[in-house]
C-alpha cells in the first residue's frame, strides 16, 4: 500500500542498490508486482527482466542482500537532517515528473515536498559564469514568473540558478533547487544561506541521490533531467556552447516534449552563443519578457490541469522545430490589442492580484496592454 513504512523502506533499498537504476527498477516493480517482491526475486527471475543478464543479475542479487538494512540507516540519516523521502506513486510525487520513463524510484526532499502539487513550475538554467546582464535577466524572469504564480525550477548552482532562486525568494514566490549530489552535503558551499532561505519560505530541495552522496560531474547531466521533467517549460539565460544549461534544453525538448525558450545576448558575448543558437535554429522561442513563457507553456498547463499532459508528442528536435509558440495567441503586427480568448489552466496558490493578472491574460495582448488593463 502506497504510503506505508514497509514500502517506503523496500522502495528506497530498491533504488539505492548498485546496478540498479530508474528504468530498471520501474521494469523490477512491473515483473515482480511491488518493490518488496522485487527484492526477494531469485537470479533466475531476474534474468527474466528486460536489460539484465547473468553478471548483471548476480551482481544485482548480491546488492539486494543489504539492500534494506542500507535503506533503514539511510531513513536514519533522513530524519536527522530533517528531511522526507518521496517514492514514486506516492500523493507528494511531483505530477509531471511522474510521466518520464525515467524518473527517479524516490526522490529525497527538503521543505514543502507538496509545493508542486498546487503549482505549476518553468525551469530557468543557465551558466555558472554568467555576466551581469545574465544575471539581471534570471532575477528579472525568476521575480516575474514567480509572482505569476508559477513555481521556479533549478539547479543551485552559481550564476543563474542562484539569481532565479533568489528573486523568486525575494517576491514571495516559490522556488525548487534540484541537487547534483545528497542533500547532506552543500553545493555550492556559498549557497548553504540561499538553500536556507528556499525551505524556510516554502520551497524545496530535493534529490535523487543518497543523503551522503558527494558532488561528482557526472551526476549534474542526470540532475538537468529532473529539472526538466518537473516543469512545464525551460527558459535558457545566458549559454555558452557546452553549458549544462543546453543539456536541460535538449532533454526538455527531445525526450521530454516540453517547451524551450531562451534569452537573446549580445552577439559577440561567448555566454550568449548557445541562446542565440537556439533562437536562430528554432530550437527555442525567443523569450523578451515574462509573457512570453507564460504563452508558451499555456497549452501545457490546459493539458496538465485536464489530465493529457503525459500524452503530449515527444521527440521534438531542438535543432529544426518551428517556434513553438502559436502565431494564434500573440497580438497583430500593427500592435492592438487582441481580445480572442484563450485557454489557461487555473495556477493555485495566487494572491488576488496576482489572480486579477492570470484573468487579464485570458485574452492574448501585448504587455503594454495587459498594464493598461491591470491599471498597473
Amino acid at each position: 500500500m502506497p504510503g506505508t513504512p514497509t514500502r517506503t523502506t523496500a522502495t528506497l533499498a530498491l533504488a539505492m542498490s548498485s546496478g540498479v537504476g530508474p528504468v530498471l527498477a520501474r521494469r523490477l516493480v512491473a515483473r515482480f508486482g511491488s518493490p518488496e517482491a522485487a527484492l526477494g526475486a531469485s537470479v533466475a527471475g531476474l534474468l527474466e527482466v528486460e536489460g539484465v543478464g547473468r553478471v548483471k543479475a548476480d551482481r544485482i542479487r548480491g546488492a539486494f542482500a543489504t539492500a534494506r538494512d542500507d535503506a533503514r540507516r539511510e531513513l536514519d540519516r533522513v530524519t536527522a537532517l530533517g528531511a522526507s523521502v518521496v517514492v514514486l506513486g506516492d500523493g507528494p510525487y511531483p505530477p509531471r515528473l511522474a510521466e518520464l520513463d525515467d524518473a527517479p524510484l524516490v526522490l529525497w526532499a527538503r521543505g514543502d515536498a507538496r509545493s508542486l502539487l498546487t503549482q505549476h513550475a518553468v525551469a530557468i538554467v543557465g551558466t555558472r559564469t554568467c555576466t551581469a546582464y545574465g544575471l539581471e535577466q534570471a532575477e528579472r524572469f525568476g521575480a516575474a514568473l514567480a509572482q505569476m504564480g508559477l513555481a521556479v525550477v533549478s539547479g543551485g548552482a552559481r550564476g543563474i540558478d542562484t539569481g532565479a532562486h533568489r528573486a523568486a525568494i525575494r517576491v514571495g514566490g516559490t522556488t525548487v533547487a534540484v541537487m547534483g549530489c545528497g542533500l547532506g552535503h552543500c553545493y555550492p558551499p556559498e549557497n548553504a544561506p540561499l538553500f536556507e532561505q528556499i525551505v524556510e519560505s516554502g520551497g524545496v530541495i530535493m534529490s535523487e541521490l543518497p543523503i551522503e552522496q558527494r558532488p561528482a560531474a557526472e551526476q549534474f547531466p542526470r540532475r538537468n533531467r529532473i529539472i526538466s521533467g518537473l516543469s512545464l517549460g525551460t527558459l535558457v539565460v545566458e549559454a555558452p556552447m557546452g553549458s549544462g544549461a543546453l543539456i536541460t534544453a535538449r532533454v526538455a525538448a527531445e525526450e521530454h516534449g516540453r517547451e524551450v525558450l531562451a534569452v537573446p545576448g549580445r552577439v559577440d558575448s561567448p555566454t550568449s552563443v548557445g541562446c542565440n543558437r537556439l533562437i536562430r535554429s528554432g530550437g527555442a522561442a525567443a523569450a523578451l519578457e515574462a509573457i512570453d513563457v507564460v504563452d508558451a507553456v499555456r497549452e501545457a498547463a490546459r493539458h496538465a490541469a485536464i489530465g493529457t499532459h503525459g500524452v503530449r508528442a515527444v521527440g521534438k528536435s531542438i535543432a529544426s522545430d518551428p517556434d513553438p509558440l502559436a502565431e494564434a495567441n500573440r497580438p497583430d503586427d500593427g500592435g492592438a490589442c487582441a481580445t480572442a480568448d484563450v485557454e489557461f489552466a487555473p495556477i493555485g496558490g495566487l494572491t488576488p492580484r496576482q489572480s486579477m493578472l492570470v484573468g487579464h491574460l485570458r485574452k492574448a495582448m501585448t504587455a503594454e496592454c495587459l498594464a493598461d488593463a491591470a491599471a498597473l
